[in-house]
């Protein structure tokens, strides 16, 4: 994502909207509350056609992945941004938790270069999780592009790093979804090593998105040259003794401030 060539990067424009509508709230619903009144559609929709939405229409990058709570990485989510590159070196993204009218809003994300990273403060880089895994796994997709298309914009993030904020749970492996937006924050982080994602997770989004994880990561072996080691890849390993593989090019780059635990609490 921050280091595209602008022919790609305008083929990724084009065609992210042929990712399709497929994934829809894990429980089949959207928020507690009545339906919306005749009057309250008619307003949305007159808004709709005449109201500014600059920031919105600037949204242009699809991609779905996962991610696991750093706090408690067995709270695990599907997650699908939609993306603004705002300049070479940052995106921004909203999250939902599907692709379809009635996804929920779960999350925001902002993703910065390599560059940009080496210049956080130590104390901010334990927000900042890293995205090799997550690339050379096979893991985070751009549904709808053509092959060489999702290789460009996909290989482009390699050495990139996110800073995620969850702020409802919409549902996950073993969680019921809360009706509403429910307490603080929390701030998730990236899968790093084989085994630490719950393999029914991938396994459902493949299926209803016609995606092949194990086959894309034996596309992108070739991009481990190109990878460097990152910060954060060793930060979950004490909640996950037993993961221990993953694609040549992950690797830890050693700093310590990384395994620390951001969390929001209630001040009294």
């Amino acid at each position: 994502m921050i280091r595209s060539t602008i022919p790609a990067f305008g083929l990724f424009i084009l065609v992210a909207a042929c990712g399709g509508g497929t994934s829809g709230p894990p429980e089949g619903s959207t928020a507690a509350g009545s339906a919306p009144t005749a009057k309250t559609t008619a307003l949305a929709t007159g808004a709709d056609v005449m109201q500014a939405k600059a920031p919105v229409d600037r949204i242009a990058m699809y991609l779905v992945g996962f991610h696991p709570s750093k706090e408690d990485p067995s709270m695990q989510m599907e997650s699908h941004h939609y993306c603004t590159q705002v300049n070479e070196d940052f995106a921004q993204c909203v999250l939902f938790d599907g692709n379809t009218d009635s996804a929920r809003m779960h999350g925001v994300e902002y993703i910065i270069s390599e560059t940009l990273y080496g210049t956080l403060p130590a104390e901010e880089r334990a927000y900042w999780h890293p995205h090799n895994y997550e690339i050379l796994s096979g893991q985070l997709r751009a549904p709808g592009l053509p092959a060489v298309a999702e290789h460009e914009a996909m290989k482009s993030k390699l050495n990139s790093y996110g800073k995620t904020w969850h702020v409802w749970n919409t549902g996950a492996p073993g969680r019921p979804a809360d009706a509403l937006p429910l307490g603080p924050p929390h701030l998730a982080w990236s899968f790093n090593h084989d085994g630490e994602m719950d393999p029914a997770l991938g396994q459902a989004r493949d299926q209803r998105m016609s995606l092949d994880t194990a086959q894309e990561r034996g596309r992108r072996e070739a991009w481990a040259a190109s990878a460097r080691p990152q910060n954060g890849v060793e930060a979950l390993a004490r909640k996950f003794p037993g993961a221990r593989g993953a694609p040549a090019g992950v690797a830890e780059a050693g700093d310590p401030a990384t395994t620390a635990v951001p969390v929001v609490t209630m001040r009294k």
